[in-house]
């Protein structure tokens, strides 16, 4: 299975056209929060346009799984045909895991703490890309897609599994750029 990986997109419509352009062969996508809201701490990212990022997602409602992040609000599911509000979410992938939240609840040594060795840890809330080995865990924030706060720049990221585990999590441009991977 592939999961492509977004986080962070704040209504900006140009931005996930071209993650979702740049990448057409995930089976599901990940999304962890903050999807229509730019938030008051934001600028407005390029190309906002709330409706549209929701008019993009819903045909995609079915192949999508996703969690709360902290500008989402129960209005958004007035417009979203998908449930957003999930505080954290667990995948289970040919025997792997991943466990996807926002970033703005759980903290590192919590997660450490209660998710066993071999999970791949996914959150974005920082819009500062992120992957690295702890503790027998991979912790991946595949940044924004819309208003990065990284040297990066605009990022997200895939997830591959197979009937043995998680293989691959690598960080992308989000023109599909590959940045950096781990292989497990």
């Amino acid at each position: 299975m592939k999961f492509l990986v977004i986080s962070d997109i704040h209504g900006s419509e140009g931005c996930l056209k071209t993650a979702l352009a740049s990448f057409p062969d995930f089976d599901m996508l990940v999304l962890c929060g903050d999807y229509l809201n730019h938030g008051p701490r934001n600028p407005l990212p390029e190309g906002w346009n709330p409706k549209g990022v929701a008019e993009i997602l819903n045909p995609l409602s079915g192949k999508i799984a996703c969690v709360r992040g902290n500008c989402d609000a129960e209005v958004d599911e007035m417009v979203l045909s998908f449930p957003c509000l999930s505080p954290y979410a667990n995948i289970f992938a040919g025997g792997g895991r991943i466990f996807v939240h926002h970033g703005h609840l759980y903290e590192r040594e919590r997660l450490l703490s209660w998710l066993p060795e071999k999970t791949v840890i996914v959150s974005g809330h920082t819009h500062v890309a992120l992957l690295e080995e702890d503790g027998g865990r991979i912790f991946f924030n595949p940044g924004s897609i819309s208003l990065p706060k990284c040297p990066e720049g605009k990022t997200c990221g895939t997830i591959e599994s197979d009937c043995s585990g998680i293989r691959r999590v690598a960080l992308h441009s989000i023109e599909g750029r590959l940045l950096r991977e781990i292989r497990l």
